[in-house]
């Protein structure tokens, strides 16, 4: 698939599908007792695609709540945590993904480190490889 049949599948409708922004408060709800404690909402974005590796590469955007700080917050040893909550569900997030993508088969799929785009705005990426 071409990077843009991959961005008219992967519309904002689509991700917010794959992803709802009520999986935050879900997720600071079973963390934290209180999903208005938690300090960022989470978007699903899709970030590029690389057809001679096979690989999408998305991320999971951390927009800071108002009156919170994000920066302040342990945002850096999320990819772990992400990656085996089951309120996240990045297993079946990536299933849901190959499964649009033509029932492609998933080779591995693996959270990157998170990194600082602004005091604000902190991303994690997703990245997966087909076969």
């Amino acid at each position: 698939m071409s990077t843009p049949a991959l961005e008219q599948l992967f519309t904002a409708e689509t991700l917010n599908r794959l992803f709802p922004a009520n999986r935050a408060d879900q997720f600071f709800d079973a963390l934290l007792g209180d999903a208005s404690e938690g300090a960022y909402d989470i978007r699903l974005a899709f970030t590029r695609s690389d057809a001679a590796a096979k690989a999408l590469t998305f991320a999971l955007e951390l927009h800071q709540r108002p009156n919170k700080c994000l920066a302040c917050n342990l945002t850096y040893g999320l990819p772990e945590v992400f990656s085996r909550h089951p309120l996240i569900d990045l297993k079946g997030v990536v299933a849901e993904i190959a499964s649009l993508c033509g029932n492609a088969t998933v080779k591995e799929w693996r959270l990157g480190t998170t990194q600082q785009v602004s005091k604000e705005l902190h991303t994690v990426p997703l990245i997966i490889n087909l076969v």
